[in-house]
Order: structure tokens, then sequence, then C-alpha cells
């Protein structure tokens, strides 16, 4: 059964930093790509970075410059490192995960974890 767990959410202040970990069971990560995806309250899901399955990966302009992806050699999960976190970083951090391209398109991920806060206040 493919499964998805997101971790590393919590308060931090503005200006502070948070690594988010999506670990993956029941699939190999060299077969799927994998997306981080943010939901803050009253706004509609969007797509935040991506990680692709052939090692590509993409940073939508929100995150640009201070949000960095990567995956582990063992192809066992995919990290978001977030630093200079602003409070309207604030929302709820899913992944997600495609058989397919790389892509900020919520529509295109057929896998969802249950979601980590991230919550950037003083």
């Amino acid at each position: 059964q493919l499964q998805l767990v997101e971790s590393g959410g919590g308060l931090v202040q503005p200006g502070g930093s948070l690594r988010l970990s999506c670990a993956a069971s029941g699939f190999s990560l060299a077969d799927y790509t994998i997306g981080w995806f943010r939901q803050a309250p009253g706004k509609e899901r969007e797509g935040v970075a991506f990680f692709s399955r052939t090692g590509l990966f993409g940073h939508a302009d929100s995150a640009k410059g201070r949000f960095t992806v990567s995956r582990d050699n063992a192809k066992t999960a995919v990290y978001m490192q977030m630093n200079s976190l602003k409070p309207e970083d604030t929302a709820v951090y899913y992944c997600a995960a495609t058989s397919g391209w790389g892509s900020f398109q919520v529509s295109d991920y057929s896998y969802w974890g249950q979601g980590t806060q991230v919550t950037v206040s003083s």
C-alpha cells in the first residue's frame, strides 16, 4: 500500500528555518515524482516544489531562493529545507506522489500525505 508521511512542521519565528520530510512506503521514489504543496486557511492548495522520479526538481516562485527540495540517496524520502520563513508561509504542508513528471498542479497527483502544520509567527 502506497503511503506518504510528512513530518518536521512546527512553530518558528519569522526568518527562521524548518526542514520538512516526506517518508514513502509501499513504493520506490525512483518510480514516482514527489510534490510539496501547502494550503493556508481560506486559500486553495498550491504547489511549492517537486522532485521528479528522474532527479529533476523545481520550485514555485514563492519558494525560489528560500526553499530547497532534495531526495535521499536511498530514494525513501524527500525533504524540503525552508529558510527565511515569512508569516505568509504559514500553512498545512502536504507531500504528494504522481507517476508522471514534475508538476505544481494538485490534479496531477494521486497520493497524498496527511499534512504537517507550519506556523511562522513572532
